[in-house]
């Protein structure tokens, strides 16, 4: 599902594309492209995407940060020295 409101056809991007682009880099709201009233594809500009994909990042952090306290609170842990030798006697490594 894609959240953009603003919806063209793959057809008209390609005969307009210079004008969605500036539209796109001015207002920093993605499009969506259809086919045959089909979402297909979200255009949006760099820095928006970069944005967007750090912030994702940083969410996805958190929530490893998390999921490690839960894991400490619920007793799901053990000594650093048993897990390395367990690494290295199931894969000699380490």
């Amino acid at each position: 599902m894609t959240h953009s409101l603003d919806s063209h056809s793959i057809t008209d991007f390609q005969h307009n594309t210079k004008t969605y682009v500036e539209q796109i880099t001015r207002s920093k709201t993605p499009i969506t492209l259809t086919d045959n009233g089909s979402a297909q594809v979200v255009v949006a500009d760099a820095a928006s995407y970069e944005a967007m994909v750090d912030e994702l990042e940083e969410m996805r952090f958190i929530n490893a940060i998390h999921e490690g306290e839960k894991a400490i609170a619920e007793g799901q842990i053990r000594p650093a020295e048993e897990f390395f030798t367990e690494m290295r006697a199931r894969h000699g490594v380490l």
